[in-house]
This record gives structure tokens, C-alpha cells and sequence, in this order.
């Protein structure tokens, strides 16, 4: 199969001087009068699928997250992309949806089965991968009623997140594919609006990846807060290879990364984080009664670097305390 370069959540380029029927998901800046609801009726034409906006943007983390005027939000959409020689189900869902095993749902999304072979040059749809945290009260059936609306649907989000049967764990993140995803005429609008707007800007590439960190924001530190460690780290660092981000960004994301790479006993890793952190932050303020003592620990080994260089996630871990 040919390499495919990483598809952006902003919106898929057009190919063929062509345009996709919808866009990949997209950002919509919070305006005053705005709410959630509001935006879910005007882009999908349903105010209920405003929880689809809560959940994709972490703000159903510790209780809650209000959102404030001014807040860039992602909105939902699904992916079209077309088939290149030699592609498969199992290797599209491995670049699209992040595993071959998850082939079963693209190829249903499409009307396929598994075994079949997608049509070169055809258009298909990609799910969009809604990341649900775990409440107390939550279980797989009640997620798929809430988001699927059938909670015969539970076997397909075991299936799709390889719980094998076991139940999702508070704080935890299930991932949910969303097939059907409808826009208006006002949310197609949105869609393209947002992505002629990134292709017109000088200076894209730098601003489209502060923007994507930026919407990436509360999902990880909602993954901090649930202690889901190993996301935490996979969010982070694919969030730096983004592009040129701000200093403030990378401070926050190294200050997140610290934290994750310190509960999974990264030792040399959890230093470079604290490195940057410290570098970009030349102010912050190691407090004892703040900061763990594996943090505390990590920092004092930190010596003074000339870059912001990310570090490389680790192959494997498990969550400890800090």
C-alpha cells in the first residue's frame, strides 16, 4: 500500500480539486449567546447531539467543564477518503481508526464486509472516534444507548476497545465509532467555511497546529485525571509533533506529559518533560505541597536543555500512583 500522510482532524483536503461530501471534524470558536445546544441544532439539526459535542471536547471530565466565550471547540463530522491500489479493510482501518481489527466497523460503515475488497478510487466513509470518559454510573450498554441508540450495540464498543468482555472502569476512556453523522446545509457550510479559512492562511501550517493542540487541550487532561496514563502520553506527544507550538502550549502539554510519564515510572522521561516544562516556564514554582514526590524527583534530575524537543513515548507501562 502506498503511505498515507496522517489526516488532520480540522477537515480532509480536497482531492481531485474536488471536495468531500462532508468534512472531517472541524473548530467553531464559542460566541457570545452561544450553548451547545444551539450549536448541535444549527450544525445536525438535533439539539440531543449536544452531548456529542460535550464528550468530544472533555467536557463531561471531573464533574463537568464549563465553557467560556471565546473557547475553540471541535465539532464532529465523518471522513471521506478514497481507496488507493492495494488498499484493504484491515489496513484502512489501521491508518483511519488506529487498528486492523477494527475493519469490521469501516467495512459496515460502507456497506462492506471484512473479507471483500474496497473498490479502487471508490469514496468511503470513516467513522468518527468519539472518545466517551467513563461516569460512575456508566456501562457499555448504557454508552451505546446513549450515543449509538441501541444497547444491543454494547458488543460492538467490547469489540472495538478489546475490553473482552470486561466492564470499562470509571475514568476510563471507551472510544465510539459514530457512522451516522448528518450535517445541515448550515453545518456543511461551517465545515467548508472552516477549512477554506485554514488553506488561506499564510502561515497555516504553524496556526492549524496551535489551533489542533489547543482543541486537543481537555481531553488530556481529562486522560490525567482518570489516570489514563498511556493515552495521556500517546495524546501529548502527537500533539507536539503537530508542528511550531506556542510556548504556553508546550509548556502545558510537557507539564501533563511529566505527570503521565511519572505514574508509569518513565524516569528518563518524565526528566525531559520537566526540562521543557521548566525551560519554557522559566518561573514555575516547584512546590513540595503541590507536586508529588515522583515529580519533585524527576525535576531535580532535569538539567537545562536548548530545545523543546518532545521524548519518545515509551513501548509499554502500566499506571502507578504518583
Amino acid at each position: 500500500m502506498n503511505p498515507r500522510p496522517a489526516l488532520p482532524w480540522l477537515a480532509l483536503v480536497a482531492l481531485a480539486l474536488g471536495s468531500p461530501p462532508e468534512a472531517s471534524a472541524f473548530p467553531h470558536v464559542l460566541r457570545r449567546g452561544e450553548s451547545l445546544a444551539r450549536i448541535s441544532e444549527r450544525v445536525y439539526g438535533r439539539v440531543d447531539l449536544e452531548k456529542l459535542l460535550v464528550a468530544a471536547n472533555g467536557l463531561d471530565a471531573g464533574g463537568g467543564v464549563p465553557t467560556v466565550v471565546g473557547q475553540l471547540l471541535e465539532i464532529p463530522a465523518l471522513q471521506h477518503v478514497r481507496v488507493q491500489q492495494g488498499d484493504t479493510w484491515a489496513s484502512l482501518a489501521e491508518t483511519l481508526l488506529g487498528h486492523p481489527e477494527r475493519q469490521d466497523v469501516l467495512s459496515a460503515a460502507n456497506d462492506s464486509s471484512p473479507w471483500m475488497t474496497p473498490s479502487e478510487g471508490a469514496e468511503i466513509v470513516v467513522p468518527y472516534n468519539l472518545r466517551v470518559i467513563v461516569g460512575p454510573s456508566d456501562t457499555l450498554v448504557s454508552i451505546a444507548l446513549r450515543f449509538l441508540g441501541n444497547r444491543e450495540k454494547a458488543w460492538v464498543l467490547d469489540r472495538y476497545n478489546f475490553l473482552k468482555g470486561r466492564p470499562p472502569k470509571r475514568g476510563e476512556v471507551v472510544l465510539v465509532p459514530l457512522t451516522s453523522l448528518p450535517l445541515t446545509e448550515a453545518g456543511r457550510a461551517a465545515a467548508a467555511a472552516a477549512t477554506s479559512l485554514e488553506r488561506s492562511q499564510a502561515a497555516g501550517g504553524t496556526r492549524d497546529a496551535q489551533r489542533r493542540a489547543e482543541a486537543e487541550m481537555p481531553s488530556l487532561l481529562a486522560e490525567i485525571r482518570g489516570g489514563r496514563y498511556l493515552d495521556a502520553v500517546h495524546r501529548g506527544s502527537k500533539m507536539l509533533a503537530y508542528g511550531e507550538l506556542s510556548r504556553s502550549q508546550m509548556g502545558a502539554i510537557h507539564r501533563q506529559l511529566l505527570e503521565a510519564y511519572a505514574a508509569l515510572d518513565a524516569r528518563g522521561h518524565a526528566s525531559a518533560s520537566c526540562r521543557v516544562w521548566r525551560e519554557v516556564e522559566p518561573g514555575v514554582d516547584l512546590d513540595p505541597d503541590r507536586l508529588s514526590p515522583k515529580l519533585l524527583a524527576a525535576c531535580a534530575s532535569a538539567a537545562p536543555v536548548s530545545s523543546a524537543a518532545p521524548p519518545a513515548a515509551p513501548a509499554t507501562g502500566s499506571a502507578q500512583p504518583r
